[in-house]
């Protein structure tokens, strides 16, 4: 699949902070503390992405990150208010099974992949995290299977049929 590049400036973008990791340097005269941002960015309908920022004050390392989110953008196929198939996302040691649900479902998600699907503008999805629950990985996994989802008419358009004949 793929992924394309957008352009942030384009779209009115809601920003998140998933996570605030403190790290240590340990110098002759003591420890130097600095910080990770891990932020989610999304319009709520079907734009999303994420970025990490660091620095030694938690609002320069968010700031970065936003920065770096808007840098990473991408489109993900929605059908309603849910998404179109299941599927599972990997990155590292980190999966994300996410699974469409009825109307009215609501978002069932833990704290990082709720964020990216709450920003993504998904309304009604059962989610699961396997393996790791490493805020960094589980938000990469959670984005990676997102944007392999495929509507309708990304399959028709692949096989040469038309919609009507994919549904049956």
């Amino acid at each position: 699949m793929l992924k394309e590049k957008l352009d942030a400036a384009q779209f009115e973008l809601t920003e998140k902070v998933v996570a605030v990791n403190r790290v240590s340097k340990t110098v002759k005269g003591g420890r130097i503390f600095k910080f990770a941002a891990l932020v989610v960015v999304g319009n709520g309908d079907g734009i999303i992405g994420f970025g990490i920022g660091k620095s030694g004050e938690v609002p320069d390392a968010i700031r970065k990150g936003i920065e770096d989110a808007k840098k990473n953008i991408v489109k993900v196929s929605l059908r309603g208010t849910s998404i179109p198939h299941e599927v599972i996302g990997a990155f590292g040691a980190g999966r994300v099974l996410l699974k469409p649900a009825a109307p009215g479902t609501g978002v069932i998600a833990g704290g990082a992949v709720r964020a990216v699907v709450e920003l993504a503008g998904i309304r009604d999805i059962r989610t699961k995290c396997i393996r790791s629950n490493n805020p960094c990985n589980v938000v990469r996994a959670t984005i990676n299977g997102l944007t392999s989802l495929r509507s309708v008419k990304q399959v028709a358009a692949v096989r040469n049929k038309s919609v009507k004949e994919i549904l049956g």
